[in-house]
């Protein structure tokens, strides 16, 4: 495939790209008519940087003014890593728009993909308008990668399918909330471009995580699935949020602090002093926190005596000090012998996905919306 030369080529990719995944122009006009992708720069707070070794100094417009190489670097690998997610998680859901089990979940999926496809319609439009021929060779290599089929998107937990809406709601919830760390953290960036990005993006980001939390506390509800059944999933979307916060001890984390692209996720709020070799296990525990209090949400409105639960931070994990490691969702160690026989008591199995199937027959495995007033 030639290589793209202006953002326009790229816009021809990228109609390419949501015919394969099923975002179609018809599907869009249904629920979003007259909707175009733009991108979309917020206002900063401040236009100078404000923690890191250029603290004081005014934010850079440009690449060019970015003093060294390897901040460049690093600043366009943040936008890949970003962008790449974006796309992803459409990819991941793209079976969703055949199996919405109401109209008004099938339009709220309608606006979360388009809106995951604007994000990534931002950090490329970042990449072409700022980073030269770099920029739009990671642009178009964006496009061409798949969650599906080749599996390459960068990131593993990027790379499996969202085949039903419990996972969906579950992956909303969790995966969603960790994006709006993420974003939250990249908008005290040094980059004023990138910084500026992130406040559009946040406000969208908002309606993701509602819809994953709504939905989880409408199944909860209705009560059809077993609360077991749905733990499970809980489980494996809480873990892999835990681990893209990458690893512990994080030298790469430490230098985007320094530099200023990337700030702890309540930098213009905290006066507490930075530990800079645990910044990623400071804004996982935020996480958690704040995860695990969305559970307690469901809680409320769970009618069986079995409540769901936070799973250890330990649990499952497959990046940073716990990573390979067994351990029960209470945090008990457990030997591999003892992991193989337990992992699909918390674990979605084809089993599960095999009974799940049969819930979903039932009209009223999810309550109504308007139920939970």
């Amino acid at each position: 495939m030639n290589r793209i030369s202006t953002f326009d080529d790229w816009i021809v990719m990228l109609d390419e790209w949501r015919r394969d995944i099923g975002l179609d122009r018809e599907l869009v006009d249904r629920f979003m008519p007259g909707y175009e992708f733009e991108a979309k720069y917020g206002e900063l707070p401040t236009p100078e940087i404000y923690f890191g070794d250029f603290k004081g100094d005014r934010r850079w417009e440009r690449v060019r003014e970015i003093p060294d190489q390897r901040m460049r670097d690093a600043v366009l690998n943040m936008v890949v890593y970003q962008g790449d997610t974006e796309f992803a998680s459409n990819e991941q859901q793209r079976f969703l728009v055949n199996n919405a089990p109401t109209e008004y979940d099938l339009a709220a999926l309608v606006r979360i993909m388009v809106e995951e496809t604007r994000h990534g319609y931002q950090m490329c439009h970042l990449m072409v308008e700022h980073f030269g021929s770099e920029g739009k060779i990671e642009a178009q290599k964006m496009l061409e990668r798949r969650a599906f089929g080749k599996k390459n998107r960068l990131l593993n937990a990027f790379n499996d399918d969202v085949t039903h809406w419990l996972d969906f709601f579950a992956y909303t919830n969790f995966m969603d909330r960790d994006g709006k760390f993420q974003l939250t953290m990249l908008s005290h960036s040094s980059f004023a471009p990138l910084a500026a990005s992130m406040g559009p993006m946040l406000r969208e980001e908002s309606f993701h995580m509602g819809t994953g939390i709504t939905g989880l506390r409408r199944i909860a509800k209705a009560g059809v699935i077993p609360v077991e059944l749905q733990q499970k999933y809980y489980n494996k979307w809480f873990s892999g949020s835990l681990d893209l916060f990458g690893t512990d001890h994080s030298g790469s984390a430490q230098w985007a602090y320094t530099w200023g692209i990337k700030g702890r996720v309540d930098e213009d709020k905290t006066a507490d002093g930075v530990d800079k070799e645990h910044l990623n296990e400071r804004a996982r525990r935020q996480f958690y926190d704040e995860a695990a209090a969305t559970i307690e949400r469901v809680n409320e409105v769970n009618p069986s005596e079995t409540k769901l639960y936070a799973p250890d931070m330990r649990f499952n994990r497959k990046i940073g000090d716990y990573a390979g490691e067994r351990y029960s969702v209470e945090g008990r160690k457990l030997t591999e012998e003892e992991w193989a026989a337990y992992a699909p008591t918390v674990l979605p199995s084809e089993a599960d996905e095999a009974k799940l199937k049969e819930y979903f027959k039932d009209p009223n495995w999810i309550a109504p919306k308007g139920s939970l007033a």
